[in-house]
């Protein structure tokens, strides 16, 4: 069908995706307990990036037949077509208030929950299908977190260029 390469070739570009929207957010002035949860959000978003490169590392390089991944490849963009994977049309200058940040960031965590559950689904390796489970609830976590986010702005806001 598709390639385990390919999977995490996507895997990766979504991860890196979120890694560069919330560091983006960092930018900009949040109270202090928002400029933590961004934080840590980075973190995890590059620890997902080092699964999937590692994952990637022990993928075979030459998995059969190219017509066949070729028409893999065509199901996965079908699959992936209707989604917004990608963070590159949130201009995070244009978003000023935590509500703003919380919708853009429960939409792509959802996406990406949704992704990482279709192609679980294809997931032979017991041990990569269980460390792909811990990643989706990572996501599922930061749904959540952003879900229960309800801290009012504040003119206490701080830079977190000056936070550290």
């Amino acid at each position: 069908m598709f390639t385990l390469r390919e999977i995490c070739d996507l895997g990766i570009q979504i991860e890196r995706n979120g890694e560069n929207f919330y560091r983006d957010a960092l930018k900009q002035s949040w109270s202090a307990p928002l400029v933590s949860m961004l934080k840590m959000l980075v973190e995890e978003e590059e620890r997902h990036v080092d699964f999937f490169v590692k994952l990637k590392k022990g993928a075979p390089r030459d998995e059969g037949d190219p017509r066949v991944e070729a028409v893999g490849r065509e199901m996965l963009r079908e699959v992936l077509g209707s989604q917004t994977f990608s963070l590159i049309e949130a201009d995070i200058s244009g978003i000023k208030t935590i509500e703003q940040l919380r919708r853009t960031a429960i939409e792509f965590e959802k996406d990406t929950i949704l992704f990482y559950e279709m192609i679980r689904s294809f997931v032979t390796d017991k041990e990569t299908f269980n460390q792909l489970g811990a990643i989706i609830e990572e996501e599922n976590r930061h749904v959540r977190i952003f879900e229960q986010y309800r801290e009012e702005e504040s003119p206490g806001s701080v830079n977190p260029m000056e936070a550290d």
